[in-house]
């Protein structure tokens, strides 16, 4: 089973909750597409800083390598375990490109593939209330009267003792 995390784009004018089918579901683990093409796989993405980081962090390998005399082997190899670096980061660096767009993390789902995801995300979505639906609701302040005070001087942290008066 896969693991996805879920995110909303950024709304639109007018709208007050983002248009569900606009959602990305972006799956975490190895991807094999960005281990055997990964330019290709940024490009497709729309992930252009990545691919800038990629092209310059290639480069200045291959330019230093080539300064120290380093044998082709070990300049194939160095471009390989880029390539690995890549792909198992790949989930990482599509969250970071999204998350650059404005777009929300609202949720982690598991799932066989991806439409079982977004199956078992919608269906939990549904059922949620329409004011957890919403993207980037601050949190309620803090005020001093709303602050928890301990029932009694036995209790440590977030458990009490087992001899403690209650």
């Amino acid at each position: 089973m896969a693991v996805y995390t879920v995110h909303a784009p950024p709304l639109r004018r007018y709208e007050s909750l983002s248009a569900p089918e606009r959602f990305a579901l972006v799956r975490d683990g190895f991807s094999f597409w960005a281990f055997v093409l990964a330019p290709l796989w940024m490009l497709r993405h729309r992930m252009w800083l990545v691919f800038i980081g990629y092209v310059v962090l290639f480069a200045a390998l291959q330019i230093g390598l080539r300064f120290l005399g380093a044998p082709g082997t070990i300049k194939v190899v160095a471009g390989v375990l880029l390539a690995l670096l890549v792909a198992f980061e790949s989930g990482t660096l599509r969250r970071f490109t999204l998350g650059r767009r404005g777009w929300s993390d609202v949720g982690v789902v598991v799932g066989d593939n991806v439409e079982m995801a977004e199956r078992r995300f919608f269906d939990s979505w549904v059922d949620r209330p329409s004011v957890q639906r919403k993207t980037a609701v601050p949190p309620a302040p803090v005020t001093p009267s709303s602050r928890v005070t301990p029932a009694s001087p036995g209790i440590i942290g977030l458990f009490p003792e087992a001899g403690a008066p209650r």
